[in-house]
């Protein structure tokens, strides 16, 4: 039975087979847990364990499809489909429309994704009259997402001091009733948004003891992917569902534990000893993905960190090229640094573009390195960037299949019961909303029977709600007659918005068509996939509402899978996560950036921040090259940065040093740079702060062409005290940029302008 395990490691080995009991495997970078995950699900199933008694979690619907086709692969798809295999949220929403009605809400409950939920907080702050620039809206949704993940009700929310001190404290604090009020619309719409998915399985199996027996009897082993990601809410229900046997397999890396923002704990992977005393550990260490110097560099920055499960990552993988590291004058030198290098390996390796990521700490940061691509005409895409599934047309056409699937969907119905237009305007449906709340009713009530509550309209609107109405429960009464596909595609033509789109008789018009059109192959693939969408023992009917929630609950990195070719990847650290590239760079290593300037208050915040710089370079598989800038834009001003914390921590041998023009130093040479000065030679033993105007014991000599280079401190006979940010010109034409505290950039021409060197 264990031939199919020869290909695993030792250490990999030992975790698969030791299935009984509670058992933790630390995975470092590169290490292969999938593989264990893998592997121990398809031994569970040779051993002859129902595949309806196996429940994984994952974070990513790619993940948990990987994991499937690989179990497939292994032992094939007979018992591997009746794994219970998702992520949390998909599993969780399978649950609920099996067991929701305990709680109130019906088997066809809408999800609202973020888009959604954003588009509800700004009616309920325009219904409220509240300045959306006050309750911006990610705000009041990042709050309220933060609540839930720690299970707190709104209530709850309201009768807690620190919270509501807390908001008092950022001048909002009516957050507390945009909460009730938010919960209280979905509830009305028989929808959940994506906290609620875990927040009501809680609720289900903390109120409801024998659905909790329930599934615990279902599941018998359990198996967690990426458990230091999880947040409060999760690690309670796996802990509730895994309280029977205490089969449950957790497997992750404290050293990559970076969600804090999105409620992740990093204590539920410190803690599961304490949860299960008779754990077992198993620790993978052997690197499979990146070379010598990456690998060691990744574990001298992360010892650094207090608060860890000590482990030693090792590889047999070649030495590979040193750590590179650019230094630029500025942000915009920056991006023209990161893109010549990735054209000249390129040029030199011939590598496609596909093999190069730039990675970087905010979203922000990617405009510089766009504009540099776009110079050398090297295609990019922004990984994370604008979904297919987020376009208007797409939102349009999906709010319809919700509107046909829930008709208590008011999200959706106020979205698309004008569209195209009908004559039913915002003052009808201002009377329409109003009705619903006085009568205590749906709005969708109020739209099939407006005479039953006296909307205050005429005939001729009457009629519009009627036509509209009528079209909807239309649509729904085929349902269940035809599959996804066909009704999909009745709802397109027939609604009006494939028409609309096409009398607009412009490119934007038939992008559009073309899009829905798109879509509508996604739901014919769906539909002809059949019985391979089966989740455990839910048979799968090919139905619009299960197409939906697929729809509904895929992930960032589900969404970009659709614009895989081969560009070059611009992404946040915290979207790399889980992706790996022969070629990385990381940039803007600078402090107050990376680390963040709202992280470095704490321990707890500055190791979370090391962590995300570990993960950044574990994605790297040939190469990572560091970056930073002397100087940046920042919220419109002009800041002198300095480097790093981070790239102290690696070690000097690991390193690519640079000239003092920015670019790299020529590695193939041995000789010194003699145009370095002492100070340069390292950035590591320099700080590249302007000094306090207050200090008044400085040591200053009078510069020659050869003391004065890009970061040397300076001072001016007029201006006072700054720093060269550039060099450039030859002889008597030679001038320098200069920061200067009193005044800000100067280009001074060298022979007039008397520096003298601040020593």
């Amino acid at each position: 039975m264990e031939d199919f395990l020869k290909v695993l490691n030792k250490e990999q080995h030992e975790a698969v087979v030791h299935t009984d009991g509670p058992v933790m495997v630390i995975a470092g970078a590169g290490s292969g847990k999938t593989r264990v995950l893998t592997y121990r699900i398809a031994y569970l199933l040779k051993k002859g364990v129902d595949p309806f008694h196996i429940l994984a979690l994952t974070f990513t619907n790619k993940a948990a499809r990987e994991m499937k086709e690989r179990v497939i692969n292994l032992i094939g798809d007979g018992d591997a489909r009746n794994v219970w295999m998702g992520t949390f949220h998909s599993v969780f929403a399978k649950i609920l429309r099996i067991e929701g009605k305990h709680l109130g809400y019906p088997y066809n409950f809408t999800i609202y994704d973020s888009d959604d939920s954003k588009r509800l907080i700004r009616q309920i702050l325009g219904d409220m009259k509240m300045d959306p620039k006050v309750y911006v809206p990610n705000y009041v949704r990042a709050r309220i997402s933060m609540a839930k993940s720690h299970l707190i009700n709104p209530q709850d929310y309201a009768d807690n001091p620190e919270i509501i001190a807390a908001d008092e404290s950022a001048g909002k604090p009516l957050i507390k009733e945009i909460y009730k009020s938010y919960n209280a619309r979905l509830k009305r719409s028989d929808a959940m948004d994506f906290d609620d998915l875990l927040f009501n399985t809680y609720i289900l199996f903390r109120d409801f003891p024998e659905v909790l027996y329930k599934y615990q009897q279902k599941f018998q082993y359990i198996l967690v992917d990426e458990y230091q990601d999880t947040n409060h809410a999760q690690y309670l229900i796996v802990k509730k569902l895994a309280a029977n046997t205490e089969n449950i397999c957790v497997v992750g890396d404290d050293a990559q534990s970076i969600y804090a923002f999105r409620g992740a704990n990093i204590q539920n992977i410190l803690n599961f000893r304490k949860d299960y005393p008779d754990y077992h550990l198993f620790k993978l260490e052997q690197n499979y993905r990146s070379t010598k110097t990456i690998v060691e560099a990744a574990n001298k920055v992360i010892t650094f960190n207090k608060d860890q499960i000590k482990k030693s990552v090792w590889t047999e993988n070649d030495e590979g090229h040193k750590i590179g590291l650019i230094k630029a004058t500025s942000d915009s030198e920056e991006g023209k640094l990161v893109a010549d290098a990735i054209f000249a390996a390129k040029m030199t390796e011939q590598r496609p573009n596909s093999d190069f990521a730039i990675l970087y700490r905010t979203n922000a940061q990617s405009r510089s390195m766009e504009e540099a691509l776009r110079r050398l005409n090297i295609p990019y895409r922004i990984y994370g960037g604008k979904s297919f599934y987020s376009r208007k047309e797409i939102k349009d056409m999906l709010s319809y299949f919700r509107l046909v699937i829930n008709h208590n969907d008011e999200d959706a119905l106020q979205r698309i019961i004008n569209v195209p237009a009908r004559g039913i305007g915002k003052t009808t449906m201002e009377r329409i909303i109003v009705a619903a709340d006085q009568n205590n009713v749906s709005m969708w009530e109020v739209v099939a029977h407006p005479q039953n509550f006296a909307l205050n309209v005429n005939s001729g609107v009457i009629n519009k709600l009627s036509s509209f109405s009528t079209m909807i429960s239309s649509f729904s009464a085929e349902m269940k007659k035809k599959d996804a596909y066909d009704l999909a595609k009745l709802i397109a033509n027939s609604s009006g918005l494939i028409r609309m789109f096409r009398e607009e008789d412009t490119p934007e018009g038939l992008s559009r068509v073309e899009n829905i059109e798109e879509l509508l192959n996604g739901v014919k693939e769906f539909s002809e996939r059949g019985a391979e969408s089966n989740q455990g023992d839910m048979e799968f009917q090919g139905t619009l509402d299960e197409f939906m929630q697929e729809v509904a609950l895929l992930t960032d990195a589900d969404k970009d899978d659709e614009t895989e070719n081969d560009k070059v990847s611009l992404m946040t650290i915290h979207a790399a996560k889980g992706l790996e590239f022969p070629y990385v760079f990381i940039v803007g290593l600078e402090e107050n950036l990376f680390p963040s300037v709202q992280s470095v208050s704490t321990r707890s915040e500055l190791e979370e921040e090391r962590r995300l710089f570990y993960v950044a370079i574990t994605r790297a598989e040939v190469k990572a090259t560091l970056s930073y800038a002397e100087s940046r834009y920042r919220w419109g001003q002009f800041t002198i940065t300095e480097p790093s914390r981070f790239l102290d921590e690696i070690d000097e041998n690991l390193l690519d040093i640079p000239h003092r023009g920015g670019g790299l130093k020529n590695k193939f040479s041995d000789k010194p740079d003699d145009f370095r000065s002492a100070k340069e030679n390292s950035f590591r033993k320099r700080s590249l702060k302007t000094p306090d105007n207050n200090v008044s014991s400085v040591n200053t000599s009078s510069a020659n062409d050869l003391d004065l280079a890009a970061g040397v401190q300076i001072e001016h006979p007029k201006f006072g005290r700054g720093k060269i940010i550039n060099i450039e010109g030859a002889g008597p034409n030679k001038k320098a940029l200069v920061y200067f505290n009193s005044v800000g950039n100067k280009n001074l021409l060298l022979r007039f302008a008397k520096l003298k060197v601040i020593e």
